[in-house]
């Protein structure tokens, strides 16, 4: 038994210890800058989402990796990953690029979609998880609006 809570404070100790060792820190924000249509080889299209990251924190944020989503009209056009990521300076900014290609099917159901709905405007919805590794939380984007097929502005 004296085991058991020598073992149980020491791990109680090991925790408190890493919870304490990096106190302010706080959470980068990062927003999406562009998305744009780009060359592809292939009869998929591809893109390039352009992300905005601030790092408010003294120490450089090393990301080790992210996960992406875009949706247009609920259906799921694209999902990704990436672990070529720039490093963010402390107390900077700095831009992440994300290559792409569009799924085939999503967009098969998608153009069906919308054939069917004689629809102006078209929803879409950005998803990411950008993951800073060590300790640290995720840190997760979200962005959804609509975009006008008329020309006109959509609304958030």
């Amino acid at each position: 038994m004296p085991r058991l809570i020598i073992v149980c404070v020491t791990v109680a100790v090991l925790l408190a210890a890493c919870g304490g060792m990096r106190p302010g820190y706080e959470t980068p924000t990062v927003t999406v800058k562009a998305v744009r249509a780009i060359p592809s080889e292939g009869m998929l299209p591809e893109f390039e989402i352009d992300l905005h990251v601030v790092n408010p924190n003294r120490e450089a944020l090393k990301l080790v990796g992210v996960s992406y989503t875009v949706s247009l009209e609920g259906h799921e056009l694209i999902k990704g990953v990436g672990n070529e990521l720039p490093v963010i300076d402390g107390y900077g900014e700095g831009d992440i690029t994300l290559h792409a290609s569009a799924d085939l099917f999503a967009g098969v159901g998608l153009i069906r979609d919308l054939m069917s709905s004689g629809k102006d405007t078209l929803s879409y919805s950005f998803e990411a998880k950008l993951d800073p590794g060590a300790l640290r939380p995720s840190i997760r984007v979200r962005d959804s609006g609509e975009v006008s097929l008329t020309g006109g502005h959509g609304s958030e």
